[in-house]
């Protein structure tokens, strides 16, 4: 708390004890949110830079692509590729950058020699649409959570909390950080051993959906919804799985359902959620891994923590769009060659377990993106308070729509030396942002239709 590097906005400091006195769950005040747009950015993260000048001040985002990008073409190139590290942080010299690495960071620099982290200079690549501005200045003072924070109502194409009063909040920005109304991917999911032998655990097609996003249903009621397509490997070729998250979660919990084609049927699947083991990555991360954080909040307490200077894997074209699958997965870890570090202002989220509730994590803590919401990082504990796992989730704006893209993420897991990587795309075709499909092919019996029978 005393570093030089962890540092509160004075304004969201007197938000978070009001917010904590109040029970957050109230919308700020008019006089609060005037903030947005002046000396903060529409979304609410800070618009100045940092005092050493290694964060640049917000000034728009991204919002043209570099020559080579193609309209329509799933692929973009990198905007950066000719930059050079600033600076390259490994076991030798963390010590001297401790305070701005996550806990995960620091255990795969102390436990694999070759793994690093090349930090280049920080560019604040993001940018939204305007209705996003917009919206979320009204959403602003209107939104509120429910349900001690589990549910959240009352904000719709726009971030709901840009001057989080607490974990709850922070963590629904995250939940429903902007992707475009919709997008497609062909994808791989791969898993390597200890040995460095990379096995693939699922590939298919993706088509994933953010009514929340869609300013013509202004009643929408769901945030985020997931059908996903089977094709390998050849066990599970033909499956598919469909997800469905409420605003309303806290009461109403996720809608799931799978299709087995031994079976012929679509079967209602309550248990894909919170630790259950995720099959699409070969049991290892859970559910609630995917994206760093998914789904319902009911598990923890989640406690806003601050604000403060972290590395972080930022603009990762090369690894995202570039990579062959061959080049970026090396033994114990990504190839650091591929993947771009830099320094961003993040927002610390702990979870810590309810009692009385079950889980294999018994603490959490995540690090959101102040210019995206998205979640970038995160440590795993285990129930004894052992580091168990690290998650990181790796940036690559795209400038065309313009939307954030962190949904290619990887966990680490440092006990069995496996480490996971979901949503490779860049052998596969790469991200199609789409329009949303008819509300006929979100039903059970178009699922059945999805797979190969």
């Amino acid at each position: 708390m005393n570093s030089p590097h962890f540092k509160f906005h004075r304004l969201l400091v007197a938000l978070v004890a009001a917010g904590l006195a109040a029970g957050a769950h109230a919308a700020v005040t008019p006089d609060e949110a005037k903030a947005l747009g002046s000396t903060l950015t529409a979304i609410g993260a800070e618009k100045a830079g940092n005092k050493d000048g290694t964060i640049p001040a917000y000034a728009g985002g991204l919002t043209s692509a570099p020559a080579g990008f193609k309209p329509g073409d799933g692929l973009r190139p990198n905007p950066y590729a000719a930059e050079k590290p600033r600076l390259v942080v490994d076991a030798k010299t963390m010590a001297a950058h401790a305070d701005r690495l996550t806990e995960g960071t620091k255990a795969l620099l102390q436990k694999y020699p070759s793994f690093r982290v090349d930090v280049y200079p920080t560019h604040r690549s993001v940018a939204f649409p305007k209705f996003v501005a917009d919206n979320t200045a009204k959403n602003a003072v209107r939104a509120k959570t429910l349900n001690d924070g589990r549910s959240m109502e009352g904000a719709h194409a726009g971030f709901p909390f840009p001057l989080p009063k607490d974990g709850y909040e922070a963590m629904w920005n995250h939940l429903v950080r902007f992707n475009g109304p919709a997008y497609e991917a062909k994808y791989r999911n791969l898993s390597v051993d200890a040995s460095g032998r990379a096995t693939l655990a699922t590939e298919g097609i993706s088509v994933q959906e953010f009514p929340f996003w869609d300013t013509t249903k202004t009643g929408a009621d769901t945030f985020w919804r997931i059908k996903l397509s089977y094709t390998g490997p050849a066990r599970r070729a033909g499956e598919a799985l469909m997800l469905v998250d409420p605003l309303d979660i806290g009461t109403k919990d996720r809608r799931a359902w799978s299709y087995l084609p031994g079976q012929r049927r679509v079967k209602v699947a309550p248990d894909l959620a919170h630790d259950t083991p995720n099959p699409g990555t070969a049991g290892a991360t859970t559910f609630d891994d995917t994206f760093i954080f998914n789904g319902s909040m009911d598990r923890f307490d989640f406690k806003l923590i601050g604000k403060k200077e972290m590395l972080v894997p930022y603009n990762t074209y090369a690894a995202v769009y570039q990579a062959k699958q061959d080049e970026l997965l090396k033994a114990n870890h990504l190839n650091p060659d591929l993947v771009r570090w830099e320094l961003h202002r993040v927002w610390v989220v702990e979870a810590k377990l309810k009692d009385g509730k079950r889980h294999v994590y018994g603490k959490r803590t995540f690090y959101l993106d102040e210019d995206s919401w998205a979640a970038l990082a995160s440590d795993e504990y285990d129930a004894r308070g052992q580091l168990y796992r690290a998650g990181f989730a790796y940036m690559a704006p795209s400038y065309d729509l313009p939307a954030p893209y962190t949904d290619m993420f990887g966990h680490y897991d440092l006990v069995s030396r496996v480490y996971s990587l979901t949503g490779f795309i860049a052998e596969t075709g790469g991200l199609r942002h789409t329009k949303p499909l008819p509300e006929r092919e979100w039903s059970a019996d178009a699922l059945a239709g999805a797979g190969i029978r």
